[in-house]
């Protein structure tokens, strides 16, 4: 080997090690490819395959009947779908915003607190803990029409009793009322985060520049809050789209249709019904409503982060 070689092969040494530790990662990313392919893309497509065909049990076996149109023909004559998707956007608009507005609020006031934020934390997020059954028993106890406590502060006052979940103009919101409870600290959590990790000097440089607390939340700390608030948004808006256990266990979708929501028509047309393709469509049109949302709420990312850069 001449002089000239062994310096060339000692320059390319790195390059080739280097490339040995790409080639090992591709390599080692594989296994978690083929998961997610078995796991997620397969189940997908056999949903898809599903929503275009007519499928029956019979003598204990699953028979298909490719009949695309059928299911489409079921789809546009389903009025129950139109109102269940309507609860749903009323639902997941009040829940979201009243969240959102509780959410930046509890935020701004924990963070201004100096002593006790640990606890302020730990007591605010008990809720999330509870699991959605005990949820459900507890607050049919508080908006009981007999007994419940909210009929009887309504009763102490010498208002009449209210049908909280037995009457049609109200029962939505009262589900909605159940879903703040709930949800309204992990909104908080997000928020309390992004406010602790807003730039101090900035604020402060603000601050010595005169600007007063509305100049200050309106100019400085909501557009830098605005990432944060966007992430609790998109949480949020996606798991109120889904809602099913408070909805089954508050109210079973009544009075009438007052409550049906997506998920639980969906539930219906499954196990009740036993419509299979006709539920596999609906699941695909849901989960084509929740990509559309997805798809905006990337832009509105994308406009924020250029907005603030």
């Amino acid at each position: 080997m001449t002089a000239s070689s062994a310096i060339l092969d000692e320059a390319e040494r790195p390059a080739r090690a280097l490339r040995r530790k790409q080639l090992f990662r591709r390599v080692a990313l594989w296994p978690a490819v083929i998961l997610l392919v078995l796991l997620t893309v397969v189940p997908m497509l056999n949903l898809f395959a599903m929503a275009l065909a007519e499928i029956s049990i019979s003598r204990g076996q699953t028979e298909w009947a490719f009949k695309p149109l059928a299911n489409l023909s079921l789809l546009l004559d389903d009025t129950l779908f139109l109102t269940a998707t309507l609860n749903t956007l009323v639902f997941t608009v009040l829940s979201v915003s009243v969240e959102l507005v509780l959410g930046i609020g509890l935020a701004l006031l924990a963070a201004s607190v100096r002593r006790g934020k640990g606890l302020i934390r730990t007591v605010t997020i008990l809720p999330i803990l509870v699991s959605p059954v005990a949820i459900g028993a507890m607050w049919r106890l508080i908006y009981s029409y007999d007994f419940g406590p909210l009929n009887q502060i309504l009763e102490a006052l010498g208002f009449a009793k209210v049908g909280w979940l037995s009457e049609t103009s109200i029962a939505l919101l009262s589900v909605v009322v159940v879903d703040v409870w709930h949800w309204t600290p992990l909104v908080f959590l997000i928020l309390f985060a992004g406010v602790e990790g807003l730039p101090r000097e900035v604020i402060e440089a603000a601050r010595i520049d005169g600007a007063n607390r509305r100049q200050l939340m309106r100019h400085i700390v909501l557009p830098l809050l605005a990432p944060a608030i966007a992430v609790a948004f998109i949480f949020r808006t996606i798991a109120a789209f889904k809602v099913f256990d408070q909805i089954v266990l508050l109210t079973g979708g009544g009075p009438g249709t007052s409550t049906e929501v997506l998920s639980l028509r969906l539930y219906k047309v499954f196990f009740e019904q036993n419509v299979m393709g006709y539920g596999a469509l609906l699941s695909v049109v849901t989960i084509a409503m929740v990509l559309a949302f997805l798809l905006t709420a990337r832009f509105g990312l994308r406009w924020l982060e250029a907005r603030n850069a």
